[in-house]
């Protein structure tokens, strides 16, 4: 037989009752079956008899009619002989008919409990379910005859289980199963099959002793599990998500953070007291360090002056120290005081001049009273003067300017003997000065 390929949608009704089965339409290639007779399905004479009479006879159960107007279509068929006894027995139909007519137009769908199922199990056969992998197939070609292009063909395979009633070898007959071919306006023609007898034998028919076999192995079945697609893709979703996130937060744990504004600097004179105060508590003079004693005088008030000036006191000379002062609005014996101070101390650091302990704790005590002096006294409002450099300073209160403290003349009397050579002449207080204002 030819292999034929291409889809139609097929019906087929089973000996007696139209309703027995339907087909659902499948694409496949009809295979060779196993050696049969093709029959021409012709309709006997009786039945032509019949039809022209316009009482349709029944065969076995199976009553043919005809389309009004409708070609009546011919039937090849092909049935093994011989067959094993649960396997299945495909019969083969070779149909031609009119293009455009379809076979088996309504599908298949076995409907259980019918009568015709029932005699069709009498007769010893069943058909398998046809969504088991082993329904019924249609394929229907386009038509080989250039003389008759209105003539199409149509294969189609109907396997039938082989189930007798008792075991050995059985003799079974396939009753005539109707075929509908329905034509485009929707009128249909059944034709019959014949009658087919088939010898089937055990399976087990020529094995001298017979064992069970083992179950066959099991085969795989897939579905779609749609709960467990939804729910791979949502934790994919979920953990691109949480990385997306982690990034984001680890980016802004480690963005750049405002530093905090730094503390507001202490009071210059609360830092030059601290000072001075620590090297009191030194003891320096006891270990015979003179030298550095006045070196932390000397930088402490040069820091002191600074800041209240405007300018960086440490990084300035004596004299440019003088000249600052000179510019500023202190009185010309304050002035004097603090140059001395600072001239003294340069003759100990830079011209090896180690003065006694009285007056190294003279400089002290000096530097002491300045900031004292300078400082704003508790309660009262510090007024703000106008310094040269453009640098602004607390004053004291006015009534307190220029007052000398209660150790003033201990300090000058113990320092008299080093100032001699070096603080005569008034070079801190040019003889022009304004007054302070």
């Amino acid at each position: 037989m030819r292999r034929v390929g291409s889809s139609v949608v097929v019906a087929v009704a089973v000996a007696g009752a139209a309703s027995f089965f339907s087909l659902t339409s499948l694409a496949a290639d009809a295979g060779p079956t196993d050696a049969g007779a093709l029959v021409d399905a012709a309709v006997p004479s009786t039945l032509a008899q019949a039809a022209d009479a316009g009482v349709p006879e029944s065969i076995h159960g199976c009553v043919p009619s005809l389309a009004k107007g409708a070609a009546r279509p011919v039937v090849s068929e092909d049935f093994p002989r011989h067959g094993v006894s649960g396997w299945v027995a495909t019969l083969t139909l070779t149909i031609r008919h009119g293009k455009g007519e379809h076979v088996l137009p309504t599908g298949m769908a076995i409907q259980r409990g019918s009568d015709a199922e029932k005699e069709l199990q009498k007769a010893g056969f069943a058909f398998p379910e046809q969504d088991g992998g082993t329904g019924a197939t249609t394929v229907t070609v386009l038509p080989e005859d250039k003389d008759h292009p209105e003539i199409v063909t149509t294969a189609l395979e109907m396997p039938v289980l082989l189930l007798p009633e008792k075991p050995g070898r059985s003799v079974l007959t396939l009753p005539p199963l109707p075929v509908a071919v329905a034509r485009a306006n929707g009128e249909v023609s059944t034709v019959c099959t014949h009658l087919h007898t088939i010898t089937v034998d055990d399976p087990i028919s020529e094995v001298p002793d017979p064992e069970p076999r083992p179950n066959p192995p099991p085969r795989p079945q897939r579905e779609e599990w749609r709960e467990a697609k939804i729910a791979a893709i949502v934790l994919a979703l979920a953990a691109v998500l949480g990385a997306i996130f982690g990034w984001a937060l680890h980016v802004w744990r480690k963005r750049p953070k405002p530093v905090p504004p730094p503390p507001p600097p202490r009071p210059a004179w609360e830092v030059a007291l601290e000072k001075l105060g620590a090297v009191r508590r030194a003891g320096y003079l006891d270990e015979g360090r003179a030298d550095e004693h006045c070196d932390r005088v000397s930088d402490a008030l040069r820091e002191y002056v600074g800041k209240t000036l405007g300018f960086d006191g440490l990084e300035r000379t004596t004299d440019e120290i003088a000249r600052e002062l000179g510019r500023s609005g202190l009185p010309d014996a304050e002035k004097a005081k603090v140059l001395g101070v600072l001239r003294e101390c340069d003759l100990v650091k830079f011209a090896k001049f180690v003065p006694d302990g009285p007056t190294c704790l003279g400089f002290l005590d000096t530097a002491e009273a300045h900031v004292k002096r300078t400082m704003p006294r508790p309660g009262s409002r510090p007024e703000r003067a106008a310094l040269a450099g453009g640098a602004e300073a607390d004053d004291p209160p006015r009534d307190a300017v220029g007052e000398e403290p209660a150790d003033a003349p201990r300090a000058s009397a113990t320092s008299d003997e080093p100032r001699a050579a070096t603080t005569d002449e008034p070079s801190a207080t040019p003889p022009d000065e304004e007054p302070p204002r």
